[in-house]
Order: C-alpha cells, then sequence, then structure tokens
C-alpha cells in the first residue's frame, strides 16, 4: 500500500476516529506536455536554462514566451509548482542577454515571494543587478539600486509608495523599463485589487512620461475570469495562456468532517482540534505538513494546541511552527528558512504561505475550514506535492454553513467552476486616493482620463471643489501639503494600523490593521503570538498602540458589536418574489461596546465585560430586502419570531454569498431589523465590509434568485433543530447570535422566494 494510503488506513484505526472521512477521492498523477517555441529560443538562453534543469519548454512557458516576442501583454493561467516563473523569466533574459540597459519590474504580493524569486534568478545567472528593493531594504543599498538594477523584485505596496512618488530619482530605469511582471494576481481582488488597479494606471501614466511602453506578462491560479480580470486590472489587451502542460503528482484528497458531540444540535468538534490531531499525527509520521488556519487567532490557537498534544514529544513539538502576518521581517525569514531546509515538520500558517513561494517538498496540506473560495482551496491544497510526487491534501470542514455545504456536497465543490475575482474601478474613494498620488507625482490633464476611466472628470471636480486638487492652466496639481501615497494603505479600507508592544520589553511584536484593532486588541482582549497567550492592558488611541504582556489565561475573548445601518442613496431596485430587493449607497456604524470570555476547551463563558471605545463608521454599499407585513401577517410571527427569523436569514445568507462572489464571509456584513426607518418594514442588509464598496454586493443583488434559494435549502437541509453553526449561527456574529429562529427562517424564505 501506498504512503498516504497506510497513513489514512492507521487514522481510521486510532481511537479519536469515528467516521470523519466523508469523502475521498485520488486524482491520478498527469504526465507533462512540452513544446518547442516557434521564436527560436538564443544560445545563451538554453545554456541558463540548461543550469536550472530545464532542457524542454512546457506547452505553457513556450506559448508565453512566443507571445512576448511578438510584443503582446499576457497572462498565463496555471496549477501550483508549474513552473510559471520561466513564462516570465524567458523573455526578460532574452532581453537582457541582447539589451544591457533594458530593465524589467516583478511584482508579487508579498515580500516572501520576491526573495525567493531572486534566489532563481541567482540560479539562472541573470545578467546585471537583481535585487528587491522593498520595506526590507537596507536604506545604504537602495540609490545602487535604483541606479543600475536591471531586474527590480518588490511589491504593489512599494511601488505605489516608495518608488513611483520618487520617479524622478528612478528616470533611467523608467526610460528603459521594458517588461512589468506581475505574479499571483488572483489575489489582487477585492480591496486590494482594486488599489492595485489604480497603482498600475499610475505606473503606466509615468512609464508615459519617460517615453517607455512596458510589456506586462502576469501569472495566476485559476479564476472563473481570469483574460477579463487581467484587462480590468491592467487596463491593457491581454492575451491568455491556459494550456498547462507541467506534470502533476497523484494527489489524494479527504473531505473531513468533525464528529457530532450533540446530535439533536447539530454541534460539532471544533475543527482546530481535528486539525491539531492531524497536524500531529502527520508529524509523528514524519510527514512534512502545512495547516492553513483561515485568522491570525486560529494559526497561532492550533500551534497551542499542538504543543499540548506533542507534550510527550518535544522532539517532534519543536520541530512545529506558525507562520502569519504581522510577524517581523526576521521572523517570518527565519521561519521560511527553517521549512526550505526541512528542519520543520510542520506549520500552523494564515493564507500567506497560500502563495507560490518555495516552501521544500511538503507531503499534506491541511486546511483548517474551507478557506473562502474554491480557487484558494486548490491553491492551498498545492502546497503539498509541489514536486511530481503523492501527496495528501484534507479539507477539515469548520461548522459554519458554507463549510458544511461543501463538504456534504463533494460533487459540487470539484464538479463547479472557480469564482470570478472582482475588483471595482468605480470604487470613487479608492480613485480620490490615487488621484491625489498621481497629481504628487506628475501633474493631472484631461487625457490622463485614459487611464483613469469614465469617473475621472467627476472626480477631479470633486477634489477641486474640497481643495484636495488645485487646477491651473488645466493642470491639476496636489492642493495641499502632504504625502498623499504614505497615507493610502492598498491593502484594506484603513488607513493606519495599531502597533502591539510587549509593556516590559518595549518590543514590537506585530501589528493589527485599524479596522480590525478593536475587535483583536481591545483592553482585556487575549492575543496570541507564536502560540502564547498575551493580554492586551491598554490602547492608546492617540498613538495607536496596544500594549500586551504574557499570560497564562486558558480563556479567550469575544467581542460584541451594536451595528446601526442608514440608507444613502438607492442605485437600484427590482422585484425578488413577493418583496422587492434594492442596491445602493449605506452608512455603517458599528460599535465595540463589550466583550467575554470563554474557556478554551469547554467554551464555558466565563464573564463578560464593558469597553469603552468610539463608534466606527464608514460608507458602502449593500443590497437589502423587505419581508412585507402581509407575510409577518400571514405566517403569524411574534415579534421575537420576526427578529430572530430575519437574523437567521442574514446569517445564512451572508455564508453562502462567497459560492456567487469570490470573497470571503468576513469581507461581508449584515444588519437584520423588524423596522428599518428608510424601509418602513423589517429588512435585511447585507453590505461590502469595506469603504466605498467592492462589488460584493452588486454582485449578491444580481444573483438573488438563486443566492437565497440555495441559502433556504442549507437551513432546511441541516438536520438541527433549533439552528446551529451549520446553518444559522454565525462565527462572526457581534450579538454572539441572539436572537436566531430556524423555523421562521425558513418560513420567511419560503414566504418570499414561491412567488419568484
Amino acid at each position: 500500500m501506498d504512503e498516504i494510503g497506510s497513513f489514512l488506513s492507521y487514522i481510521e484505526e486510532q481511537e479519536e476516529y469515528s467516521g470523519q472521512i466523508t469523502h475521498r477521492r485520488t486524482l491520478p498523477a498527469r504526465p507533462a506536455a512540452y513544446t518547442s517555441p516557434r521564436h527560436a529560443l538564443d544560445d545563451e538562453v538554453k545554456a541558463r536554462l540548461a543550469r536550472i534543469g530545464a532542457k524542454r519548454l512546457y506547452t505553457h512557458q513556450a506559448a508565453a514566451y512566443d507571445l512576448a516576442k511578438e510584443g503582446k501583454h499576457a497572462l498565463v493561467v496555471s496549477g501550483t509548482a508549474s513552473g510559471k516563473s520561466l513564462c516570465y523569466n524567458l523573455p526578460v533574459l532574452d532581453e537582457l542577454l541582447t539589451n544591457k540597459k533594458a530593465r524589467a519590474l516583478y511584482l508579487f504580493p508579498t515580500k516572501a515571494l520576491a526573495q525567493d524569486q531572486l534566489r532563481a534568478l541567482g540560479e539562472m545567472d541573470f545578467p546585471g543587478l537583481c535585487a528587491t528593493y522593498d520595506g526590507d531594504t537596507p536604506r545604504e543599498e537602495r540609490a545602487g539600486i535604483r541606479r543600475h538594477a536591471s531586474v527590480v523584485l518588490s511589491n504593489p505596496d512599494m511601488l505605489h509608495a516608495g518608488i513611483m512618488p520618487a520617479h524622478k530619482q528612478w528616470a533611467g530605469f523608467f526610460l528603459n523599463l521594458r517588461y512589468v511582471v506581475i505574479d499571483e494576481i488572483h489575489i489582487l481582488r477585492g480591496v486590494f485589487g482594486s488599489n492595485v488597479a489604480q497603482v498600475i494606471r499610475r505606473l503606466r501614466r509615468i512609464c508615459r512620461h519617460y517615453g517607455s511602453s512596458p510589456q506586462f506578462i502576469m501569472a495566476s491560479a485559476t479564476v472563473a475570469n481570469p483574460d477579463a480580470f487581467a484587462k480590468r486590472l491592467t487596463g491593457l489587451d491581454v492575451v491568455l495562456v491556459e494550456d498547462d502542460g507541467a506534470p502533476r503528482g497523484r494527489k489524494t484528497w479527504v473531505f473531513w468532517n468533525p464528529p457530532l458531540l450533540e446530535k439533536s444540535l447539530n454541534k460539532r468538534k471544533s475543527s482546530n482540534w481535528e486539525t491539531t490531531w492531524l497536524l500531529s499525527e502527520l508529524a509523528k509520521e514524519h510527514f512534512r505538513t502545512i495547516a492553513f488556519s483561515k485568522s491570525r487567532k486560529l494559526a497561532e490557537l492550533v500551534l497551542n494546541y499542538t504543543g499540548k498534544a506533542l507534550f510527550e514529544r518535544p522532539d517532534i513539538a519543536g520541530r512545529i511552527a506558525s507562520y502569519r502576518a504581522g510577524y517581523l521581517p526576521a521572523q517570518r525569514r527565519a521561519i521560511e528558512e527553517r521549512l526550505f531546509s526541512g528542519e520543520l515538520l510542520g506549520v500552523s500558517s494564515t493564507n500567506a504561505l497560500e502563495l507560490g513561494i518555495d516552501v521544500g517538498a511538503l507531503d499534506a496540506a491541511i486546511m483548517n475550514g474551507f478557506p473562502g473560495t474554491i480557487s484558494s482551496t486548490w491553491q492551498q491544497a498545492g502546497r503539498a506535492g509541489r514536486t511530481v510526487g503523492e501527496s495528501l491534501a484534507i479539507l477539515v470542514a469548520g461548522a459554519d454553513a458554507l463549510d458544511q455545504y461543501y463538504i456534504n456536497h463533494p460533487e459540487y465543490f470539484f464538479g463547479r467552476s472557480f469564482e470570478e475575482a472582482i475588483i471595482d474601478l468605480d470604487n470613487a474613494k479608492i480613485l480620490g486616493r490615487h488621484l491625489r498620488c498621481a497629481a504628487y507625482e506628475l501633474p493631472l490633464r484631461e487625457e490622463d482620463e485614459v487611464y483613469f476611466g469614465a469617473g475621472f472628470a467627476e472626480a477631479l471636480q470633486l477634489l477641486t471643489a474640497t481643495g484636495e486638487l488645485k487646477e491651473r492652466k488645466a493642470r491639476w496639481y496636489l492642493g495641499r501639503p502632504g504625502y498623499p501615497a504614505g497615507e493610502t494603505n492598498i491593502r484594506s479600507a484603513s488607513q493606519f494600523s495599531y502597533d502591539i508592544v510587549e509593556a516590559d520589553s518595549g518590543q514590537l511584536l506585530g501589528t493589527s490593521d485599524a479596522a480590525r484593532a478593536f475587535f483583536e486588541v481591545h483592553p482585556g482582549a487575549v492575543y496570541l503570538h507564536q502560540g502564547e497567550p498575551y493580554e492586551v492592558l491598554a490602547l492608546d488611541l492617540k498613538e495607536r498602540v496596544a500594549f500586551v504582556e504574557k499570560t497564562p489565561h486558558d480563556y479567550y475573548t469575544e467581542p460584541h458589536e451594536e451595528t446601526d445601518i442608514s440608507v444613502i442613496a438607492e442605485i437600484e431596485r427590482r422585484a425578488l418574489g413577493a418583496t422587492e430587493l434594492f442596491f445602493g449607497q449605506v452608512e455603517v456604524t458599528t460599535h465595540v461596546s463589550a466583550y467575554r470570555k470563554k474557556r478554551t476547551v469547554t467554551q464555558e463563558i466565563l464573564g463578560m465585560e464593558e469597553l469603552d471605545l468610539p463608534p466606527v463608521q464608514f460608507q458602502t454599499e449593500a443590497l437589502w430586502f423587505t419581508v412585507p407585513d402581509d407575510i409577518i401577517g400571514e405566517l403569524g410571527l411574534n415579534e421575537l419570531e420576526l427578529a430572530g427569523g430575519i437574523h437567521a436569514v442574514e446569517h445564512a445568507a451572508i455564508a453562502l454569498l462567497p459560492i456567487f462572489a469570490m470573497c470571503d464571509r468576513w469581507d461581508i456584513g449584515g444588519v437584520s431589523t423588524p423596522l428599518h426607518p428608510h424601509t418602513g418594514a423589517a429588512t435585511i442588509f447585507i453590505y461590502d465590509g469595506f469603504e466605498g464598496g467592492i462589488g460584493i454586493a452588486q454582485r449578491g443583488f444580481w444573483v438573488a434568485e438563486e443566492h437565497l434559494a440555495r441559502t433556504l435549502a442549507a437551513i432546511v437541509e441541516c438536520p438541527c433543530k433549533e439552528g446551529c453553526p451549520s446553518c444559522i449561527q454565525s462565527p462572526k456574529c457581534g450579538n454572539w447570535n441572539e436572537p436566531l429562529d430556524k423555523k421562521a427562517a425558513v418560513a420567511i424564505l419560503k414566504a418570499i422566494l414561491i412567488r419568484s
């Protein structure tokens, strides 16, 4: 029997196993498909390929090389470890060998990817200086890189805030810029992607200023709309390459549903404990494993639990670490090196290691909860078996509705296409911020509409009226002193973050995005770092610092929030069965007012504490629909049943919307109220969780019938009686899942949809 089959048989014989494997399938190995490019490779290029053992090109590598030689912008879509980097390295190498003045800019979504690719360029003996230029680059090295580097490896953040605002120092680089490479573009969706799309337009504008017009070569994991997405991201006509010729090793998929603890309540054992057990058992058998969790806190919890599970095996426990955003650069580099070298047997990570950094040969990947999209699930599973060897992928279902939907419908998971990646070019807030950045770089002109689109003229008028820009002779300049790129966070709607500092030592442990700070590091919160719990002693709102100290607490904290929503403008409306559906602009006000302490193991509630924090407001986009009075009357719902029913519909609908849009339930929020002042009726809102909106609610507006029908089916099919995390309870509910009424939710949805 093969090693993976033997391991699964061993697991099934353990006392802890009680039928958790609900689906198992093996995807066969696939041989490589090779071809030669139409444009012959230079002998020097062939020699460098030989150094890395690439004697022949896969079909997608050859196709990308031909497109580059023909001057076309290209997007390569292929699986994990398929050699996508050669698709852009070959044309760049070819250009550098024939034109010593040529320059190339490589953009990666993470610093780790840039470091990884720098090693690959070194192995190919690229001519000229190749160097990373990001926040970790020593200041004394930066001038030399600007003047002499042939290939600069960076990220959109540094391009946005460190390179383009100082473009005069990069004049020679931009003058000779021949290629722009953007890797892992499927990550560039939502707020991040919407910002990066504007960053790329600013880049193209600066290149025009210096007389260059670089070719763009992009690479991506699979998304549903790759060519349209790439065109929307860059504003360019892009040719798609998707004939993946790379070999694929044999991969065994396992769908794992934690066992029921209380059948009548459909209450299941925590996916964190199941992930911990699997990670521990795999490590003991020396399977090199990566375990992905959906949040920093969960990644740290899994490491903490694993240390306890392997208490009697310190030799194994010491070879497992955690990895996530928020760690300092030196910490991340050290963990990456231990993983690559094989010193680590396991790592508990967020999606920070989902991308294509070479972490060496891993045997297994565990997804602790559905990662949010089918695309991300395949990407995470692909981190194991990056050579042609056999590998194992285990999807451990969480208790929430989306996880349970996929775990109970494996044919839907394996049979459906990937989600569409959403970016919003019409977000006025994002466009306005980038026009300020662009005006700082070069005065804006009317002809810049070709880059920034139809909303450009209106945005110019608004920014001029508010004094953000000033006009002089048909040129628009920055109207106020400042450094707009430094004030614009392209990763989130927040424009700043909080430092997390150990009170006694003054050591910086990490950071928290401002949008999450009141939830993660409020006073009294338990914050996890490298699996160790810290208590937040104080949160300095003015200096934006959270002071923490290590604590022996065996509990965690859950914040309580109160959310109000007001309608600013209705943009669209249409019929939805027995009611009306709306889409428009709203203002959301959230107030984190308290938190409760829950025992880590037993989930026992230990107490609740009040908080004195200011409310947070932002404007965004939402869809909403009402429950008409005649339906409420026909169903005979009292006030509590109505409140519980619409709250349950809100939760279930939010949980399943990611099926239709490339988002996570944490990207969207909701409010349900028995009487909303704008509609004068019971109303359910679902809104984008980012200022200005990013297109998720708008997508939901157009697929509402199918979305709500699937929501109804998920609630009805769930075997629980009163409602559970698999149907109507939400892990992100700020009201601690009160009140909820499953029976009323089913009745309301049926009454609305039966007339669709």
